[in-house]
């Protein structure tokens, strides 16, 4: 069974049956990695070393990714103006689908496509979405996974203290 078989078989919150499978944690360097983002440039992980980052992982198919994605969006900007970059990789198979998520609700952020899953099989996310946030260092600081209400504030009080905001 692909990742993204297991990941669709799923529960109604997107949580996997497996959460041991979860291999990037707290306190571990954040495995790089390059990609096409959906603006057709190059990113690379380690390229963003001095900021503070929030890697998430998210599908067009998941009812929480369409919960959180638009207020990542949100607060994406407020954050970039204070050093800290929000990285949403998609796990979509078919990059068209999270192409088209992006256009119909109008979201702009930066957007990785994982379509071969090469991404999410390196960090193996025990819950979609799952986010990580990584400090100036690139090292882990901590794991939010699955998304509930609310989750966005603790997610952004997190980073701008990680950035010393």
């Amino acid at each position: 069974m692909n990742l993204r078989a297991l990941l669709f078989a799923a529960s109604a919150s997107c949580a996997l049956s497996l959460p041991a499978l979860a291999d990037v944690r707290k306190g571990q360097e954040a495995k790089d990695f390059q990609a096409r983002t959906v603006a057709g440039e190059t990113l690379r992980l380690s390229s963003l070393r001095g900021k503070v980052v929030l890697l998430d992982f998210w599908a067009s198919w998941c009812e929480p990714c369409k919960k959180e994605l638009p207020l990542l969006a949100r607060m994406a900007p407020r954050l970039k103006a204070k050093g800290i970059e929000i990285v949403a990789v998609n796990i979509d198979e078919e990059a068209k689908n999270a192409t088209a998520f992006l256009k119909d609700r109008g979201l702009q952020l930066t957007v990785v496509l994982d379509a071969k899953q090469e991404i999410v099989k390196r960090w193996e996310p025990a819950k979609m979405p799952s986010s990580y946030a990584i400090d100036r260092a690139g090292v882990v600081q901590a794991v939010n996974e699955g998304f509930v209400e609310g989750d966005e504030g603790k997610i952004e009080k997190l980073l701008a203290s990680l950035a010393g905001n």
